[in-house]
């Protein structure tokens, strides 16, 4: 099968081009720590030449209870994504929840993110596809990989091509997730770029009862093995602080370890896709 090349602004997604990272936090929390995060992380993926999408998502709809904090909400967190985008010259990407969301979400977003539990929601996986913008669909933690099948005959019905194919984790027994390495080959062999969520990937959905747990050690180990797998994209979510972070603490990378990690992962990518 012809494999799709998927480009946004700069970077480019598939047929052996390095791996793009797609990092930020969880949710906006606000305007100031955002906009620093963003900074922090446009400055380490260009010492190290990595392509860079900045995510953030304006709005957690999926939460465990009712009190989550949820964030500032589109307008305002569409606003702060696009102080984003216009200072650091990078694409940014987010979670659109709702078709009615997506007028004001695709004047912004260069690359619009269906949530792993709407994967399958026929309306807004259409919608998405009509905008012109790049839809990465995260694959359901309840789909096995050839399921995806169905997924793209609808972004390519609704003559998009330009789709990227996220892998979070299958869900395994309670609370808890694994990844199935062999999901990825089956995805790429279906024609469009694959990326590799793997802090979701170690959530335990629900794990503590009253919010989503996490094994954040496993991050490093599983990173390494996404990008051995040949993945076209590995997507992180990262804070300064994560025991401070209102959504997804427990599955974050600290910022400060980020660095040795993407230079490991540099190394691998190279050696797998046979680049000097």
């Amino acid at each position: 099968m012809k494999k799709n090349i998927v480009k946004v602004n700069n970077v480019t997604f598939g047929a052996g081009a390095p791996f793009v990272l797609i990092a930020g936090p969880c949710v906006i929390e606000d305007r100031r720590s955002t906009v620093k995060i963003a900074g922090e992380l446009v400055k380490l993926t260009k010492r190290l030449g990595i392509p860079y999408v900045f995510k953030a998502s304006y709005d957690k709809a999926n939460r465990t209870s009712i009190d989550s904090f949820r964030g500032p909400g589109l307008e305002e967190g569409l606003d702060i994504l696009s102080e984003v985008k216009e200072r650091f010259g990078v694409p940014v990407l987010s979670d659109v929840h709702d078709v009615r969301e997506m007028d004001l979400a695709e004047k912004v977003l260069d690359i619009i993110q269906i949530p792993a539990f709407l994967c399958r929601q026929t309306s807004l996986v259409v919608r998405a596809a009509q905008s012109g913008r790049v839809v990465n669909v995260k694959k359901g933690q309840f789909l096995a990989p050839w399921d995806v099948k169905s997924i793209i005959k609808k972004v390519e019905a609704a003559g998009c091509k330009k789709l990227l194919l996220t892998e979070r984790g299958v869900s395994f027994g309670y609370n808890n997730l694994v990844t199935d390495f062999t999901g990825f080959q089956i995805m790429a062999d279906m024609g469009y770029p694959v990326v590799y969520d793997v802090t979701h990937s170690v959530q335990q959905p629900g794990g503590l009862g009253h919010k989503t747990g996490g094994r954040s050690e496993f991050i490093p180990l599983l990173s390494r093995c996404g990008v051995a797998a040949g993945v076209d994209a590995v997507f992180m979510e990262t804070h300064t602080d994560p025991k401070k972070s209102p959504s997804d603490g427990a599955n974050m990378l600290p910022l400060s370890q980020l660095e040795p990690l993407l230079t490991t992962m540099i190394k691998i990518d190279k050696i797998v896709k046979g680049r000097k």
